[in-house]
């Protein structure tokens, strides 16, 4: 992979660095990308650099240590803030057309008040209604023009970072409606969304329908009813679960665990009772399994693939200038995930079983809304949020990724933080607003639920830990050719570990 380094803080550290212990404090300033965030956590031994001049004396070599323990101390605080940088707003690293790059802040400050001063004026204020649609528009525009200049584009940089400014921006809107929404009472949101799709109050959830019967009836033609759109749906959902996190035990645990789930809340849920053969082999085999295996295929190919970015000007075809700009959608660079180390400590290993009850979490969100507010699954809102959801929640994963798993990183990025208060806040509206739905809870199916998700995490994860100890111990024992010993063994220029680490997965 072609490693890039990106100057983050100012021009003249490197002119200033004329000392050998400033020259590596200004490297690590324009050292950036994947490759100053390495996947496995580095810890570094602080090591004293005095005892390189002996023949200056006691007192010599003191300030000499003193000196040296300061440049390794300011290196460290350099390297720390330079990988919260990557990881809450990346510099792009190539740029081949500098006009999309370079700020144009006065003439989007001039364009935005003349769109608006000449909607204000032309438009017809007769409806209350759509006088209120205009104003609550305009907001929304002006704060994500607000987004694209102040807020950080996070991990990610394709297409563009104002791309992702933008979906930032909009999960900043979302948050301040939910907590908007939370000091309204059950029948003031129903309103609200009675006012946004009129056609919501002619629907109803039907509690009387009854859901997995006649489970010993077992057809070609009632399996094949099952396979509608919601199950293209399921599995390209679990395709893209597998790209986010690339890790198949992590995977397979959220998949066993929201069965469990399912089964836990469908005194709730009318719609979470199955047949077992939907639920096992419909839902954990076919959908969850198959878009495993098919994301994690993705993630194979994308990770062999050699990333070497020609710049648009230097193309000369008129086709080969369209394919390049479609591969602008595509991804800059792709690194290998590593959630689990066979050294893990118990706080990434606390960490990981967090994400895998998180997600549960947030996969309840979904459901618990649509059926406590009445929606039917097909509404635009319901798609939106899912769309949404899954967007904001790539670069979410990533910063947490680098935050549980690279010792430099001291605090979450702020697209995971606000994605951490989104997923409380809806899961406060809906108890808030389901009270009738919860005193139906039983509390013994809860206290199981808790435990069985605990215990499951808990348990795929130890087992990834000792596949991947096993892996590690196999890989050591393998013996080597002594012809090119030094070559295979030695990590390569710019690698942050030897080759046949990479054998890990």
């Amino acid at each position: 992979m072609k490693k890039r380094g990106t100057p983050t803080a100012g021009d003249g550290e490197k002119e200033r660095a004329s000392s050998s212990g400033d020259q590596s404090i200004a490297s690590a300033k324009y050292k950036s990308g994947a490759s100053s965030a390495p996947a496995t956590p580095t810890k570094r031994i602080a090591r004293s650099t005095g005892g390189n001049g002996n023949n200056n004396g006691n007192g010599s070599n003191t300030n000499t240590n003193t000196n040296g323990n300061n440049g390794n101390g300011n290196k460290r605080k350099e390297e720390i803030a330079q990988t919260f940088v990557i990881v809450n707003e990346r510099p792009v690293d190539d740029i081949s057309l500098d006009f999309f790059y370079k700020p144009h802040t006065i003439t989007l400050l001039a364009v935005s008040v003349l769109a608006v001063m000449y909607t204000a004026f032309v438009r017809n204020e007769a409806n209350l209604d759509d006088n209120l649609w205009a104003g609550l528009l305009c907001i929304v525009f002006f704060f994500l023009i607000v987004s694209v200049i102040a807020f950080p584009n996070g991990p990610f940089t394709r297409p563009h970072p104002a791309v992702w400014r933008i979906l930032f921006g909009c999960s900043v809107l979302y948050l301040l409606m939910l907590q908007f929404l939370m000091f309204q009472n059950y029948s003031t949101i129903r309103n609200i969304f009675y006012w946004i799709d009129p056609k919501l109050k002619n629907f109803h959830i039907d509690m009387e329908k009854e859901y997995g019967v006649n489970c010993s009836d077992i057809s070609w033609e009632r399996v094949k009813g099952h396979l509608d759109v919601f199950a293209w749906g399921h599995f390209l959902g679990w395709a893209f679960k597998a790209i986010l996190i690339r890790h198949m035990g992590i995977l397979w645990a959220i998949s066993v665990m929201w069965e469990i789930t399912e089964i836990t809340f469908a005194h709730l849920l009318p719609n979470f009772i199955e047949c077992w053969w939907d639920a096992i082999i419909l839902d954990v085999i076919i959908c969850n399994g198959l878009g495993i295996w098919v994301g994690l295929k993705i993630c194979k190919i994308l990770e062999m693939r050699e990333y070497k970015w020609a710049s648009i000007k230097d193309i000369s075809t008129t086709t080969g200038k369209i394919k390049r700009a479609m591969l602008q959608f595509t991804p800059e660079s792709w690194t290998a995930i590593r959630w689990l180390d066979p050294k893990s400590t118990a706080m990434r290993f606390a960490a990981v079983i967090q994400l895998v009850i998180f997600w549960q979490v947030t996969e309840l969100n979904t459901f618990f809304l649509k059926h406590i507010f009445e929606m039917p699954p097909s509404h635009f809102i319901v798609i939106g949020r899912l769309v949404f959801i899954g967007l904001f929640v790539a670069p979410s994963v990533r910063q947490y990724y680098v935050y549980v798993t690279d010792t430099r990183c001291k605090r979450v990025g702020t697209q995971c933080w606000v994605y951490g208060a989104i997923m409380v806040s809806e899961a406060i509206l809906c108890i808030k607003n389901g009270k009738e739905l919860f005193e139906r809870t039983q509390a013994i199916n809860i206290v199981i639920w808790l435990t069985v998700q605990v215990l499951i995490s808990v348990s795929f994860v130890y087992v990834a830990v000792l596949w991947q100890q096993r892996q590690l111990k196999k890989v050591s024992t393998t013996p080597t050719k002594r012809q090119g010993d030094s070559a295979v063994n030695s990590p390569s220029k710019g690698n942050l570990s030897p080759p046949k680490v990479k054998k890990i997965k």
